[in-house]
């Protein structure tokens, strides 16, 4: 039986796969279990961002969360680091955000975070699935005048925004950026917070209609934000994704910026000016091998995390006492300030980096010369999520090209956590052959366990 909470959170197809019968459950054992360790009613914070499901699935959460007596404080459409951080704030035993982040409109799901604005406990949401699929009636709620309650938080968008630009030095000196909300949470905060720094905005894809979230734009798509890049002559451009989480930046050329060259810029900055804790950063599996080459180079330590999942980054963070952690996917963590991926401050600090610098961000994207890296995605079946990997045909093809790779490049092969989606990443010195490697790996799994390249 599939289980209910990856490491991240719950999520499935919305109302037919993550259904409003789910919602409430989950809602209700979470505020069940922050009563009984707390030994009164729990408070909760809600999001959610702009998805077709989000309001009623954010309705059923609440009252799951009131009925097992719980007060629920309701922040609207807001994204996820906001809810990490409102928690915190607000003196919240948990926070929760409605979202399946990058995916498109028919997902949906809940991250859960703690009253610190840590990720719960992967302890708490076991015992949370425990009680949701095995021990539904152990759930006991008291009734009467112990209902709890919901109360709409009218400045949460404002606390939140306060908080990041608390965060950034100085003033980006009327600096023109671009902006592309993926139709998606930021669509909330975005402009209050990058103006408020300083910069004139131009605002794309922000009008959503509960449908087009992540369609087409944000960082799925980079192409409408390059055009209006170019345009509108602007330094940089900046694209969110549909919870915020995440963010890929573009030059003054409309030339992408990932992940792993913003992690490179904060990283050198943050070194030069000894503001990188133990001069090291936190990164995941699939962070480029170049990156790693070029921070040797500079005296920066990496620490790569073997677990899949922003999570797992901030855990090891959380450990070391490090405060610079990321994905190559944008993911980036900067723990004095948000203690989860916060693509807002993220490009904040790039642009404030940049400002201060009087360079172009072509310039400082630079900073090394990746590997040549090839990233597929192919839709699994439903009978092989979570099962691909027993199929003997793909983990031949996985092996036999690893070893082919071995000490000139590598594959690295996962199933996401929000979607029926495996994904495939070759990366070597040579393109053609890691091209020919990925292209190897993934029609073998669309013909084992996935559908035709025209369906996929």
């Amino acid at each position: 039986m599939a289980r209910l909470f990856t490491p991240e959170g719950a999520s499935g197809r919305a109302i037919t796969g993550f259904s409003c019968e789910a919602a409430m459950q989950i809602g209700k054992a979470l505020a069940l279990l922050m009563q009984n360790r707390e030994g009164r009613p729990a408070k909760i914070v809600i999001g959610r961002d702009t998805r077709l499901s989000g309001e009623i699935l954010t309705d059923c959460f609440a009252a799951g969360c009131c009925s097992a007596g719980a007060e629920v404080h309701l922040l609207g459409v807001i994204p996820t680091p906001a809810v990490s951080c409102l928690a915190e704030r607000y003196s919240a035993d948990a926070g929760v955000m409605v979202t399946a982040s990058h995916n498109t409109y028919e997902f949906n799901g809940v991250r859960i975070f703690d009253g610190g604005g840590n990720y719960i406990s992967e302890e708490l949401l076991n015992e949370i699935e425990r009680l949701v699929t095995k021990a539904p009636r152990e759930m006991k709620c008291p009734g009467g005048d112990m209902i709890g309650k919901a109360i709409v938080e009218k400045n949460a968008e404002w606390d939140y925004v306060r908080t990041l630009m608390k965060q950034i030095d100085g003033d980006l000196n009327r600096m023109r950026i671009a902006i592309d909300c993926a139709n998606g949470a930021t669509v909330s905060t975005a402009e209050k917070f990058f103006r408020g720094i300083g910069a004139n905005v131009v605002l794309i894809n922000n009008t959503p209609d509960g449908k087009n979230i992540n369609d087409g734009c944000g960082t799925v798509n980079t192409d409408r934000l390059a055009k209006c890049v170019v345009e509108n002559r602007c330094h940089a451009g900046v694209a969110f994704d549909g919870d915020g989480s995440r963010v890929v930046m573009l030059d003054e050329k409309g030339n992408p910026v990932d992940g792993n060259r913003l992690t490179a810029i904060l990283a050198y900055a943050m070194k030069t000016d000894q503001k990188l804790n133990a001069n090291t950063c936190v990164v995941s599996q699939t962070t480029n091998l170049g990156f790693f080459r070029w921070a040797k180079e500079n005296g920066i330590v990496v620490s790569a995390e073997p677990g899949v999942g922003i999570r797992y980054i901030v855990e090891r963070m959380l450990l070391g006492g490090y405060n610079l952690g990321a994905s190559s996917s944008g993911h980036l963590v900067l723990l004095d300030a948000i203690k989860t991926a916060d693509g807002q401050l993220a490009a904040g600090r790039i642009l404030e980096i940049l400002a201060r610098s009087s360079r172009k961000l072509s310039e400082l994207a630079g900073v090394y010369e990746p590997y040549p890296q090839i990233a597929l995605n192919v839709q699994l079946r439903p009978e092989f999520a979570g099962r691909w990997q027993d199929h003997p045909s793909i983990s031949e093809i996985i092996a036999f090209c690893s070893q082919k790779l071995e000490g000139d490049g590598r594959v690295f092969v996962r199933e996401s956590t929000a979607s029926p989606v495996l994904r495939i990443i070759a990366e070597g010195r040579d393109y053609d052959t890691v091209w020919q490697y990925a292209q190897a790996i993934a029609k073998t799994v669309r013909d084992c366990a996935g559908y035709p390249e025209e369906n996929g």
